[in-house]
């Protein structure tokens, strides 16, 4: 079975490459950035999704699957490139898929589609509509890309497509949305909140992609770990200082004075939780996380 990747050079794309590798699958492949020690097994092409030589890939190697993660989510990006990278890329993807007869496409998705809000639920199902994009703008392309990979669902009944919804992740390798917010050795956090935050550790985020694709998924599916835990525990189990600060100086802070940099409509994020239920992924595919939160959290401290 041949598997193309997009995103590769990621930190959790080579780590899903190196289990598809060892567990005998072909796999390609397609990144803008480069992968210098590309390891046996893995062919690698520097491409962007949206351009002909991506195409090309699709045209010539013909992979049976294609796992989606050349999403981006940091906020140093122009909203404008951001909408070209993910929706435009997601929409091209997929279009490949149907033109050249792949048979599976796993989107790699994020929780945060759903949004942080007062009033939602305090666990989100995959029947509630991603709303994030409503309250946090620099959201909404991931959500728009959300949206279209599920209308594949429909759009295109015979290319077997799973959407997965992915919690935060922390590892050894320190990348993804929730270890910048942790970068710096002061949290900011909202005075008189202290919201759930639901992570699991990078390695069980790669076996979660890895057994959607062999298990041939098919739908929308959140993906979790442990159970979600206060920010504030977040905070003290990587080794980090909590700083409650007032709701109106909050944004003011932000980048400032030994503060990771977030956009102002993430403080919503900072108060209130964003925390789902991922029973029908867990009855799918039979997954069990490996990693406690306590573990996770504590191996981010000392790696």
């Amino acid at each position: 079975m041949k598997i193309l990747i997009t995103g590769i050079s990621g930190t959790l794309a080579r780590g899903v490459a190196y289990r598809l590798v060892r567990r005998g699958y072909q796999v390609v492949g397609i990144d803008r950035r480069p992968w210098p020690d590309v390891p046996e097994g893995v062919e690698m092409h520097q491409a962007d999704i949206r351009k002909r030589p991506a195409e090309d890939v699709f045209r010539i190697s013909r992979p049976d699957a294609l796992i989606h993660m050349a999403t981006v989510t940091h906020f140093t990006t122009s909203t404008e490139e951001r909408y070209r990278i993910n929706l435009g890329g997601t929409r091209k993807l997929f279009e490949y898929c149907h033109e050249y007869g792949v048979k599976q496409a796993v989107f790699v998705g994020r929780h945060t589609v759903y949004g942080a809000t007062p009033d939602s639920p305090l666990y989100h199902t995959e029947d509630e509509p991603p709303l994030a994009g409503a309250a946090f703008k620099e959201l909404a392309d991931l959500v728009a890309a959300d949206l279209y990979a599920g209308s594949a669902l429909w759009r295109w009944p015979e290319l077997n497509t799973a959407v997965l919804r992915l919690c935060y992740f922390l590892g050894p390798s320190r990348g993804g949305t929730l270890a910048g917010f942790l970068s710096k050795s002061r949290v900011p956090m909202v005075l008189g909140f202290d919201p759930l935050y639901q992570l699991m550790h990078e390695w069980d985020a790669e076996e979660a992609i890895t057994l959607a694709v062999e298990k041939k998924l098919r739908g929308v599916f959140n993906v979790a770990g442990p159970a979600p835990v206060p920010l504030s525990v977040v905070c003290s189990a990587t080794g980090k200082r909590a700083v409650p600060i007032p709701e109106p100086l909050y944004s003011s802070v932000l980048g400032r004075f030994g503060f990771p940099y977030l956009p102002d409509d993430a403080v919503a994020h900072v108060k209130y939780p964003i925390v789902i239920d991922n029973k029908a992924f867990i009855e799918a595919t039979g997954f069990v996380p490996r990693y406690s939160a306590k573990q996770t959290m504590e191996g981010f401290r000392w790696n």
